[in-house]
């Protein structure tokens, strides 16, 4: 008797960056910042308060955790102007719908309590990373970021089983045709983003004319199935992109600006900044030295 077994094809897309761990001097405060992916934040010791526009302030002590969405502005300060506090974040992405969707519905933007099972397996994941970050003479070596990756991946397993007590699977909060929808955006996104035959300075109707649908539809759509605005998700492809060039194109920031549509290198290099934190040219000079876990030349540095 014939046996056939089909394996799954898997399109992962793991991105991670900005991960570390510190310890900060009673008074710290780092200003308000957005990313175009999910931070996850454990406090160890000490209390934080962290600052959600539009919301109360969030007080994490030791032990607790916070997901924080896309694309929502936030700071960060120590909670004691005397006493010191350590946290571990990072700051990661992946592409499946479902899961970010319960994630940025269920429990993003909230304080989870240091009991809780996700605030567990937030601090065990963090923890791992960071031991295995520890000795930087292997932070690179490449057995090392598999087993970060590993570490993320299980990470995000263990969500999706919390999500699923949290909330029955089956009542996602879109439908298939929706989420075809919303797939065929981000794949027309990223298509216009990385083709270098196309132009970059596309807008999102743009975007919507070649699917034929309605800009307003097409917006409301991709909001409810990434959990992010398509604009949000432009920049994050645009930034990719950005990184990948400085990173192994040996092209100059002025072409660089120019291929990414930038109408001049001032202009691409407060974006960049704004991106990432540092400059385009700090970019590339900080990744001649070093190489960050990544899976798709995603880095930066961010608290």
């Amino acid at each position: 008797m014939q046996e056939f077994i089909s394996i799954p094809t898997i399109e992962s897309g793991i991105y991670m960056f900005g991960g570390h761990l510190h310890t900060v001097n009673g008074g710290w405060s780092f200003f308000e910042q957005s990313h175009q992916v999910i931070e996850v934040m454990v406090v160890t010791s000490g209390y934080q308060l962290t600052e959600i526009q539009g919301m109360d302030p969030i007080k994490l002590g030791p032990g607790d955790a916070i997901l924080i969405s896309p694309g929502t502005k936030h700071t960060n300060r120590n909670a004691s102007l005397n006493d010191s506090m350590t946290y571990m974040c990072l700051h990661f992405d992946f592409e499946d719908v479902q899961l970010r969707s319960q994630i940025v519905r269920l429990v993003a933007n909230k304080p989870i309590n240091s009991e809780s099972t996700i605030a567990q397996i937030s601090r065990q994941m963090l923890e791992e990373i960071v031991h295995l970050s520890s000795e930087k003479k292997h932070r690179n070596d490449f057995e090392v970021h598999v087993e970060i990756e590993i570490s993320l991946l299980r990470y995000l397993k263990q969500l999706s089983i919390c999500m699923k007590k949290m909330n029955n699977w089956s009542k996602q909060p879109f439908s298939d045709n929706e989420a075809t929808i919303g797939r065929n955006i981000a794949m027309t996104i990223e298509d216009l983003v990385n083709n270098d035959d196309q132009d970059i300075s596309f807008t999102f109707q743009d975007v919507c004319n070649q699917l034929h649908i309605s800009e307003g539809y097409g917006y409301r759509v991709f909001k409810k199935v990434y959990g992010m605005t398509p604009l949000h998700f432009i920049d994050r492809e645009k930034y990719r992109k950005a990184q990948r060039l400085l990173k192994y194109s040996g092209n100059t920031i002025e072409i660089i600006s120019q291929i990414l549509g930038a109408a001049n290198v001032s202009i691409f290099s407060k974006q960049f900044k704004k991106w990432s934190g540092i400059t385009p040219s700090a970019f590339r000079k900080q990744n001649q030295h070093e190489r960050h876990v990544s899976s798709k030349n995603q880095t930066g540095y961010f608290e």
